[in-house]
């Protein structure tokens, strides 16, 4: 799998990258994480990558060129033929399980972050396959949720979780949520864990962490638990 950003800030990206699950992804080969500063191939003598709305308003808009350009570079250096190309904004599909699993099967996401009051949107015409929103909220770009993207998608790759980060029991499978977890001490501010916990009895076990996925599921998400009812 190969991520490929297109940012007007790649130093979001740089720290994240070099830490814990995704670093380790990275060194194994599993996934490969290319970042491009659009302003880079900005034909404008200073750099320029925005300008004024026509027909006037408020705030900036990137102009097309950069990020066309800059996607040109991408699928030629990548020899990458059909990319899925997204570009993250408020107005997109809202982001799910369901799309995460549709794109780690994947080879290549290209992954546009906006900023300013957005991108014209002939760039949106002639390479955007898909726009995804993590949220109705606004951020002040597109880097956050570009993370977000690489890094739930990434759970889903092959060899990039180990044994005891499996994603099998995750919340969103099935459409339920996750069921509680407990560790040491046994009791905590006169909290203590369930019986059943501590029982040994895997059967048991299994039946209250299914009971309390659905009613946590039940309690708040309703959307998911009617979801969940309907295989």
């Amino acid at each position: 799998m190969r991520f490929h950003i297109m940012t007007l800030f790649p130093e979001i990206f740089n720290s994240y990258m070099n830490e814990s699950i995704m670093k380790r992804a990275v060194e194994k080969g599993i996934i490969d994480v290319h970042i491009y500063n659009i302003r880079d191939f900005s034909n404008n003598k200073h750099k320029k990558v925005d300008d004024y709305p026509f027909g006037g308003g408020a705030g900036m808009v990137m102009t097309p060129q950069p990020i066309y350009d800059t996607y040109k570079h991408i699928i030629k250096t990548h020899n990458i033929n059909n990319p899925r190309v997204i570009y993250l904004t408020p107005k997109g599909k809202v982001y799910n399980q369901s799309i995460v699993k549709e794109m780690s099967i994947q080879e290549d996401i290209i992954l546009l972050c906006g900023h300013y009051e957005g991108i014209d949107e002939r760039i949106i015409d002639l390479i955007v396959t898909d726009e995804i929103s993590i949220g109705d909220y606004v951020l002040t770009g597109g880097e956050l949720p570009a993370l977000i993207m690489i890094d739930s998608i990434s759970r889903l790759i092959p060899g990039v979780l180990n044994q005891d980060e499996s994603f099998e029991e995750e919340s969103f499978k099935d459409n339920l949520l996750e069921y509680p977890h407990y560790t040491r001490p046994r009791e905590f501010e006169e909290l203590k864990v369930p019986e059943v916990l501590l029982s040994g009895n895997h059967k048991k076990i299994d039946e209250w962490r299914r009971e309390e996925s659905i009613r946590i599921t039940k309690e708040r998400r309703l959307d998911l638990y009617k979801k969940s009812q309907e295989k």
